[in-house]
């Protein structure tokens, strides 16, 4: 039954109403309007722009201004230039990734190796956003599966080494086969990230056994030292010695070479003598004798010559000499 058209009491005034509906029209208008004229977006020269339309991936926007409409675009910012780090074991300060800190470094660089041992392994793995899309829609959470990816790699190539080459000399190995295991699977995730590095901390082991590792690391050191001297004291001895026998050597081929030379020297002159003697017998054997003298002679202090024509001459040598005279006091 329709109601009369007094059915409304007399004193009902409709003017507030109208009034806080215009109010809130003109509020919506405005809103609108400030966003239709704020809408612009700046997007970093490091990023790219994702555009979402109702919700959904839109496109790309490449660094500089763009335009989102309002209630209808909206554009994420994602940098695909920057060099991300997440940290484990340790957290630096004031990070500006939200997710590059860890939450439990204590539990997170305990680690336990091949041979049943403890060490305290912190590492840094370092990436890059490469797809955006992927990024934003392949995975949920990316950085925390990267976390949880990284921490199974990690403890997975831990544990099939042995304590000395994780704290000692295996260390690039370490980090080259995390490297290639997590790129593999980030790629199989799906989580449009590349990465770039995995790079060990300093690796200790633990505070109970600090002191009888650093023993055995003074120890080792100390070997390497008496290996070094031996080697040094080798290098020196034996190019010496090979130094010396190589010089003796050559002495004694020079010696034979001039003993040979000076043999076969004599044995020439001898048969040029031997020549000259069956010529001139006479002649060859006074020349001899003279030039053996004249060799012998000067080597002489008193020389006595005695003519063999003189007979009956008895000759006295001074075979001593006399003694100087003694002063008288």
């Amino acid at each position: 039954m329709p109601l009369p058209r007094n059915s409304f009491p007399s004193s009902f005034d409709f003017k507030p109403v109208r009034f806080i509906l215009g109010l809130i029209a003109a509020f919506g208008i405005i809103i609108t309007f400030v966003r239709l004229l704020f809408g612009f977006v700046s997007i970093p020269a490091n990023s790219v722009g994702v555009r979402l339309r109702f919700g959904a991936y839109a496109g790309l926007e490449n660094p500089g201004l763009a335009y989102a409409i309002p209630y209808v675009d909206r554009i994420g910012i994602v940098p695909t230039q920057r060099l991300l780090k997440l940290e484990f074991g340790f957290s630096t300060q004031n990070a500006t990734n939200a997710y590059q800190g860890d939450p439990q470094p204590a539990d997170t660089e305990t680690m336990i190796t091949g041979d049943l041992n403890t060490a305290l392994v912190p590492w840094v793995v370092q990436y890059r956003i490469t797809d955006p899309k992927m990024y934003l829609f392949g995975a949920r959470e990316p950085e925390q599966t990267l976390r949880d990816l990284s921490e199974s790699v990690m403890r997975e190539v831990i544990g099939d080494r042995t304590v000395d080459e994780v704290l000692t000399i295996g260390r690039h190995d370490i980090e080259t086969s995390a490297l290639k295991r997590l790129a593999d699977l980030s790629s199989e995730y799906g989580l449009g990230l590349q990465i770039q590095q995995v790079q060990l901390a300093t690796v200790r082991p633990p505070p109970a056994v600090q002191a009888a590792f650093n023993e055995v690391n003074q120890a080792q050191q100390e070997k390497q030292t008496a290996i070094n001297q031996a080697w040094a004291v080798y290098n020196d001895a034996v190019p010496n010695a090979r130094g010396q026998a190589k010089e003796r050597e050559k002495q004694a081929e020079a010696y034979a070479f001039h003993r040979v030379n000076e043999a076969k020297g004599e044995a020439e002159k001898f048969s040029l003598l031997l020549t000259e003697y069956r010529k001139a017998p006479e002649i060859t054997r006074r020349r001899l004798y003279l030039e053996a003298m004249q060799a012998i002679l000067p080597g002489l202090q008193h020389k006595v010559i005695v003519d063999d024509s003189l007979k009956g001459v008895l000759q006295t040598l001074p075979l001593l000499s006399p003694e100087p005279p003694k002063e008288q006091h």
